[in-house]
């Protein structure tokens, strides 16, 4: 069951709290941060080919994603210019808005709808074959959509999911990251943080005192069930403020953005697309993108999503992806 909550605690506390938490773990135990233990389940693939088409948010471009089958312990892959590019925290890169996969000199942008649907419908192990429009980019990036992950999971759905073999043709055990201790990371009043758990939950808050039909929102999910993805978090949409949007483009930034693929909210108008999906969609889309850049710690086909509580409070893809990183293995 999905749960909405108040949180009403001021931003320094929160911040002081997880820091004495993580002093206090790290003194007490002399365990690594995080451990792999089998889930239970056995690595997963898609059943079949699928092909998807759109625009691209931030360049405006077209572009076409196909979803293959891939065999157990290959984790999730993209292909681009005949280059493989891991879906991994190691070739992440800081970039605005989005989260950015390089290498080679080749860049995948604004991948984590994508991985968002992925990693929560549990498709362990898939080759991403993608193409741009122009013969001769360098990079490409994922097509937008309607801004949620629902369309992702609608193609996942339609050509199902298969248990993966090795090239062997023997099933593999998936297995998942637990949290030994807690772990945070934070820029002035933003921050991400784990905290141990015996079940996957995500809390997450958003603040915009300046645009009163956003204000301060938090909501906390768990996947309860296998349906709790598609209905909860995947048909949220992106947000953006009207006011900022003249600003993104200049820096060459929503050049594809509409109404049609986001949701749009003025500081003096309220929302300018209505009616929302859900009364705090852009809180649910946060969690959304979590975890799609959470998915970039999966290795071999595992879990990228950790057994653990994430808290998470004004968040970035660039917070996201520094928690990630130290929920790797060594």
């Amino acid at each position: 069951m999905s749960l909405s909550v108040a949180v009403k605690a001021k931003n320094s506390t929160l911040i002081s709290l997880i820091r004495f938490f993580s002093v206090s773990s790290a003194a007490s135990s002399s365990s690594s941060t995080v451990s792999l233990s089998p889930s239970g389940r056995l690595q997963q693939t898609l059943s079949g080919c699928v092909e998807v088409k759109g625009k691209s948010l931030h360049s405006g471009k077209l572009s076409t994603v196909k979803l293959l089958p891939e065999i157990a312990g290959a984790g999730r892959c993209f292909e681009f210019r005949s280059r493989s590019i891991p879906a991994s925290i190691e070739f992440s890169q800081e970039s605005p808005l989005c989260t950015t996969l390089f290498k080679d000199g080749l860049q995948i942008r604004t991948v984590e709808h994508l991985l968002s649907a992925l990693e929560a419908k549990g498709v362990d192990n898939c080759r991403i074959q993608i193409e741009s429009e122009s013969a001769d980019d360098r990079e490409v990036e994922v097509p937008i959509l309607d801004g949620s992950a629902k369309e992702w999971v609608d193609a996942i759905e339609e050509i199902g999911i298969n248990v993966a073999r090795n090239h062997v043709g023997e099933s593999v055990e998936k297995m998942v990251t637990h949290l030994n201790k807690p772990v945070h990371v934070c820029k002035n009043d933003s921050f991400v943080a784990a905290f141990p758990s015996i079940e996957t939950r995500i809390t997450c808050g958003i603040d915009f005192p300046q645009v009163p039909a956003i204000g301060c929102q938090w909501f906390s999910w768990r996947p309860v069930r296998e349906s709790c993805f598609e209905k909860d978090i995947a048909p949220s949409r992106t947000f953006c403020v009207y006011e900022e949007v003249e600003r993104m483009r200049e820096a060459g930034l929503i050049k594809g953005g509409s109404l049609e693929n986001a949701i749009v909210c003025s500081a003096e108008r309220g929302w300018m697309n209505p009616p929302l999906r859900f009364d705090d969609e852009p809180c649910r889309h946060k969690i959304l993108d979590l975890i799609g850049d959470l998915s970039l710690v999966a290795r071999e086909g595992n879990g990228g999503l950790p057994v653990a509580h994430i808290v998470a409070f004004k968040a970035s893809h660039a917070l996201h992806n520094d928690l990630a990183r130290l929920l790797i293995i060594g």
